[in-house]
């Protein structure tokens, strides 16, 4: 095994902190939380937290830059641009979906404690956010020019199909009646439903 895969000491303390911070911030929300819950829940001292992080907003930034750029990759993954326009919106919102609904506890995080982050890391954020829209209103703004969709207003529906998917991470739970595979496929029949589609089969096995 080569030795730079191996993570440091440094960075297996940072990890501490970023899932420390994490369950803290689910417990209690981001105002509720102290930076000696996170130093707590990860075994260490309030000191030992700032030789790693400024502040317990830098965790939180941290853990959205993180998420939102997890997020982007996954809607890159899930894209094809030679598709046809209603499997490429299957595909890239039953994608969307499934991710908010495994991480959910993390997602909830980092899409609702955005006023929380300064303004800085705000603004850093956003663009992210922003370019997630952008690949997914490419989508729909094929499907319109294609004839395959049937859309009054393209800005608006981009934003009602991933507002449904990022409010996945308010509500989910393990204990329901849907894992995360097939509530995508729910979520990608809904957008097809929405942009006038007709329905894209998923290619999975039967449970």
């Amino acid at each position: 095994m080569n030795d730079e895969s191996i993570p440091s000491r440094s960075e297996l303390t940072r990890r501490r902190l970023l899932d420390a911070a994490l369950e803290a911030f689910a417990e209690r929300g981001f105002h509720g939380t102290t930076t000696r819950d996170i130093a707590s829940a990860a075994g260490m001292s309030p000191a030992a937290v700032y030789v790693h992080y400024r502040s317990k907003e830098d965790l939180l930034f941290e853990l959205s830059h993180t998420g939102h750029q997890a997020t982007l990759a996954t809607v890159e993954q899930a894209d094809d641009p030679g598709a046809d326009p209603a499997e490429r919106l299957a595909s890239v919102i039953r994608a969307f979906a499934e991710w908010h609904a495994r991480g959910h506890t993390s997602a909830r995080i980092v899409n609702y404690e955005l006023t929380s982050l300064t303004p800085e890391h705000r603004r850093e954020i956003v663009e992210l956010r922003r370019e997630i829209t952008r690949r997914v209103r490419a989508i729909v703004d094929a499907g319109i020019a294609s004839g395959a969709f049937d859309v009054d207003d393209p800005h608006t529906t981009t934003n009602s199909l991933l507002s449904m998917g990022i409010d996945i991470a308010r509500w989910y739970s393990e204990s329901g009646p849907l894992d995360p595979s097939r509530l995508g496929d729910f979520y990608a029949g809904i957008a097809l439903r929405v942009v006038g589609a007709a329905p894209v089969r998923a290619d999975r096995p039967d449970p």
